[in-house]
């Protein structure tokens, strides 16, 4: 990393394994390891979701950055790996001085609930009654961007 630059990011990439239900989860965990050992083909029970592919960027001391995109772009994803809170599945990121993470998104939401699930528990702390919360729920589904994985687990968008 050169000396101006304090954050330098070189493709960087994090790829994301989600699985439909999690019965495939623990197919993944043991059956190809057997397949392997019987020499069998290997099947993979999950699909791929690349929520950041190949970003490079420096950033120099005295900058100011900004970081723009839509709901499921990587914006939360590249700063948790900045900030060394999430691993990058490939690249390097590579930092000076301390960096602190001061905001995350989905604060209060559990990370082993579905996005539903959490829509619903935050409701309940917020006092909307059941029935309204269940009524909003499509569009707060919309407004998020997530409609594609909001039956999976907070922890993998």
């Amino acid at each position: 990393m050169s000396s101006k630059h304090i954050v330098s990011v070189e493709h960087l990439s994090k790829c994301y394994q989600i699985y439909e239900n999690p019965h495939d989860r623990l197919k993944q965990f043991l059956l190809p390891s057997l397949a392997r050992l019987a020499g069998a083909a290997q099947r993979n029970y999950f699909r791929e979701f690349w929520a950041v592919n190949d970003v490079s960027f420096y950033i120099g001391r005295g900058e100011t950055v900004g970081i723009l995109g839509r709901n499921g772009s990587g914006k939360s994803t590249l700063l948790q790996m900045i900030c060394g809170t999430l691993a990058p599945t490939m690249g390097t990121i590579q930092t000076s001085g301390r960096v602190a993470a001061l905001l995350e998104l989905g604060s209060g939401f559990s990370p082993e609930f579905t996005g539903r699930e959490n829509i619903m528990l935050n409701a309940s702390v917020l006092g909307v009654p059941e029935d309204e919360a269940l009524e909003r729920m499509g569009d707060v589904i919309e407004f998020s961007g997530l409609s594609d994985y909001v039956d999976q687990p907070k922890k993998t968008y």
